[in-house]
């Protein structure tokens, strides 16, 4: 693994979410155990679309509450409705918590989905990564991730940016912070993960020592460097030699597009200022709540990134210092903050038809309180949340009963909403095939599986 560090600094603005200290890993851990220049092979036979629609998925870790985000039910009994009131937003007939102000005043750039009712019940991000159960049987090769389906059929926008990228930070649960595979589409499409849990997070990692992010534009340094990372590779047995994919795997580290996209001091402070302010600390065994990271995930898709993925936070509330309605108080302001920033910006750069946004998590909460004053485990309906991608938006998708408990309309699979986002970029569910590894033909939907017609 190749780890080059940026600056350590309180001022500095990247994102790794402990000491400030800002990586970049080239291959190993973050590509699966393939190798960059391995990686840029792969993605060789890709071609390149002729426009860059992109797709920006947050994952909310540990199930966060659908009776208290964007479904509330203020007439169902207390044990039920919870603590919270729901407001009225900009659309008439939608509401959506008292805690969402932000979002309220501009919810016909939302499309809130209340019945995703396939949840298979799992602490983890698989399913939210590529639209599919854990248990079920998989082809040889692994299910590509969403974002590896994307980078194989469109490829990347430019050398400089990798297709399939991620904010996935390393989390105590190990499973919530696993973007995906590249599956039978091949490591080279496997996300490319920007952060990690720790600056040095392990012995095995090779780092380019004195080579900053800062100083990425210092050409002759950065190859001398890389002229002695490949001599103690080779003497080491672990690099063959440089070819036409490393060449392209050092151009990537030899421009400053992808230093650029991660370096929010290059953003106008006014608007870093609307994210609100990131809290570096782990929440538990989940993310940290960098809330900048929304503000990154733009600028990555804007440098060229057609897939981005990250965690935010910890939503797995059951008590103690972990109450439903403690922790709802303090994690849905910023939030609210948060995503109504990315909306807002994508509208005023004039990406709001090309970038869609999803905002999900594992499965829902119970409905009844328990007696800790909070909501278990519930994967029998949960919500998201999109914007963006020239969907119809200012409108809602499906309905839960009066208590919350099942969807009584629209039941929503999780691969109808992939449906829908690689609809948004451009890939015909019903037409793309790829042969696994076995030679049998796969889609990236299972049959019968379609966009939702509603709101495209």
């Amino acid at each position: 693994m190749l780890t080059i560090y940026g600056k350590s600094s309180r001022g500095n603005s990247f994102c790794d979410g402990v000491s400030r200290r800002n990586f970049l890993k080239i291959g190993g851990m973050a590509l699966g155990g393939l190798s960059l220049s391995q990686a840029m092979g792969g993605e060789s036979q890709a071609g390149t679309g002729s426009s860059h629609k992109a797709i920006i998925n947050i994952y909310m870790p540990g199930g966060p509450s659908h009776i208290d985000l964007w479904d509330l039910k203020p007439n169902a009994p207390s044990e039920i409705r919870g603590e919270f009131s729901p407001i009225k937003t900009n659309v008439p007939g939608i509401e959506i918590c008292e805690h969402f102000p932000r979002m309220a005043k501009m919810m016909d750039k939302f499309i809130p989905i209340r019945s995703i009712s396939d949840a298979d019940g799992r602490h983890d991000a698989y399913q939210c990564m590529t639209g599919r159960r854990f248990g079920e049987r998989r082809p040889p090769g692994g299910w590509p991730s969403a974002g590896a389906w994307v980078s194989h059929q469109q490829g990347p926008v430019s050398d400089a940016i990798p297709a399939n990228v991620a904010l996935m930070y390393r989390t105590g649960n190990r499973t919530w912070g696993e973007p995906g595979e590249g599956g039978f589409v091949g490591l080279g499409h496997s996300p490319f993960n920007l952060v990690g849990r720790k600056a040095r997070s392990s012995a095995e990692n090779m780092v380019l020592q004195g080579i900053t992010l800062e100083r990425l534009r210092d050409r002759k340094r950065l190859m001398a460097a890389f002229d002695t990372f490949r001599r103690d590779a080779d003497a080491s047995g672990s690099m063959d030699g440089l070819d036409v994919y490393t060449q392209q795997a050092i151009g990537i580290l030899t421009t400053s597009k992808l230093a650029d996209a991660l370096d929010l001091s290059k953003e106008d402070p006014a608007i870093v200022a609307r994210y609100g302010k990131s809290d570096e600390k782990f929440q538990r065994d989940g993310a940290p709540k960098m809330i900048e990271n929304f503000c990154i995930a733009r600028r990555l898709v804007e440098a060229g990134a057609r897939f981005v993925s990250l965690n935010y936070s910890r939503w797995d509330w059951h008590g103690g210092d972990g109450m439903n309605f403690p922790r709802s108080r303090q994690e849905f302001p910023l939030l609210d903050q948060g995503l109504s920033a990315l909306i807002t910006d994508l509208h005023e750069r004039g990406l709001d038809r090309d970038v869609s946004v999803v905002v999900w998590g594992e499965f829902g909460r119970t409905p009844k309180i328990n007696k800790r004053n909070s909501r278990d485990h519930w994967p029998k309906v949960s919500c998201a949340m999109l914007a963006g991608g020239g969907m119809k938006t200012g409108q809602v998708v499906g309905a839960t009963n009066k208590y919350g408990e099942f969807a009584v309309d629209r039941p929503v699979k999780f691969q109808e909403v992939f449906a829908t986002l690689y609809r948004n970029v451009g890939l015909d569910v019903g037409k793309i095939r790829v042969f696994d590894n076995s030679s049998v033909p796969r889609y990236l939907v299972d049959s019968g599986v379609e966009p939702i017609d509603q709101i495209i």
